[in-house]
């Protein structure tokens, strides 16, 4: 090939290369005025004063398409599909419990330093914040408003990956003192002292003594529900094939996800007495991979997937007692909290 030959499909090559950057630069920047655009027929949304101490209601991230996309949002807890209040505050997940708020946010295709968990006080304003090691997935709040705990991924993108790897860290939002990963802490495993290299811990759900807490062990290919002590700094299994519990408001039981075939992302939501280890499933037959939430002593909510919606999901909810049917709850939402 001659250097005039060579010359032309090298600059062929840059015009080809050119061109093809500038469509995915406009094809993304559409999808991205698309998602700002608000749905016809969707719920309304509108900004406006959202607190985490408004009794009667329900605060959650918005995830209808427009202009308060991912926002905290809220609405009456009667009347969960009535026009939503958006705060301006955007989230990944969230959680909140007597005025204290955690706030996952990420930034899609950036490091990690630049993911971080916000603690926020009644009125939203930030008290502290600190980098994740990963990507966003579980949050929560000790009754009290003492505690939170968040979770991320730092190696995998879903708990149904054959191979991921998390970090899950606990705060006390009165001393400030974080325990940055409960690896840290001694596994007590059938009641002998247990240390593997694949332990992970995910889906911490506090008591309300501020010092007991539940969450999942996963390790050698099972996974166990943990009870663990502050105090003592160690877990203890319970009992096997628990993900993401959620402690009741009485502090009776516990709500979790169940695999249901071994290897592939397949779960159904249960409840499990915590005196006699029973379990009840519940009346969801879709695949939950959520935390669910108890919205009081009787009701759990749970976000399932948005049907025909790549990306977006609706919170559902459904008794405890494995009666009745589930039913639709808010559209286009996910991580809520009763306030």
């Amino acid at each position: 090939m001659t250097p005039l030959r060579r010359l032309l499909v090298l600059a062929m090559a840059v015009l080809l290369l050119a061109g093809l950057g500038t469509v995915l630069i406009l094809r993304a920047s559409s999808h991205a005025d698309q998602k700002n655009q608000p749905q016809a027929g969707g719920p309304a949304v509108s900004a406006g004063k959202v607190t985490l101490t408004q009794s009667g209601k329900v605060a959650f991230l918005n995830g209808a398409r427009g202009p308060h996309l991912t926002e905290l949002a809220s609405v009456p807890a009667a009347d969960p599909k009535a026009g939503r209040t958006a705060s301006g505050v955007k989230c990944q997940r969230f959680y909140a419990a007597a005025g204290t708020g955690v706030c996952l946010q990420s930034a899609p295709g950036a490091v990690a330093q630049s993911n971080r968990a916000l603690v926020l006080d009644k009125n939203l304003g930030t008290l502290r914040s600190f980098p994740l090691a990963g990507i966003p997935s579980r949050a929560r709040v000790s009754p009290s408003g003492h505690l939170a705990a968040w979770t991320v991924f730092v190696g995998g993108e879903s708990y149904g990956a054959a191979f991921f790897s998390t970090r899950t860290a606990i705060l006390d939002t009165r001393t400030w003192q974080l325990t940055s990963n409960l690896e840290e802490f001694t596994i007590l495993l059938d009641g002998k002292k247990y240390h593997a290299a694949d332990a992970n811990f995910w889906g911490v759900t506090f008591a309300a003594d501020d010092e007991t807490f539940y969450a999942t062990l996963g390790t050698g290919g099972r996974t166990y529900l943990i009870r663990g002590s502050l105090a003592h700094r160690t877990v203890t299994t319970l009992t096997q094939n628990v993900e993401c519990p959620s402690l009741s408001p009485d502090g009776t039981r516990v709500a979790f996800k169940k695999r249901v075939l071994r290897g592939a992302a397949l779960w159904r939501e249960y409840v499990l007495d915590l005196r006699t280890l029973h379990e009840t499933p519940l009346a969801e037959h879709h695949s939950v991979d959520d935390q669910a939430t108890w919205l009081d002593n009787s009701t759990l909510a749970y976000a399932l997937p948005t049907e025909g919606a790549v990306g977006s999901t609706d919170l559902w909810s459904v008794p405890a007692d494995g009666s009745s049917t589930p039913q639709l709850l808010i559209p286009g939402a996910s991580s809520p909290a009763p306030l």
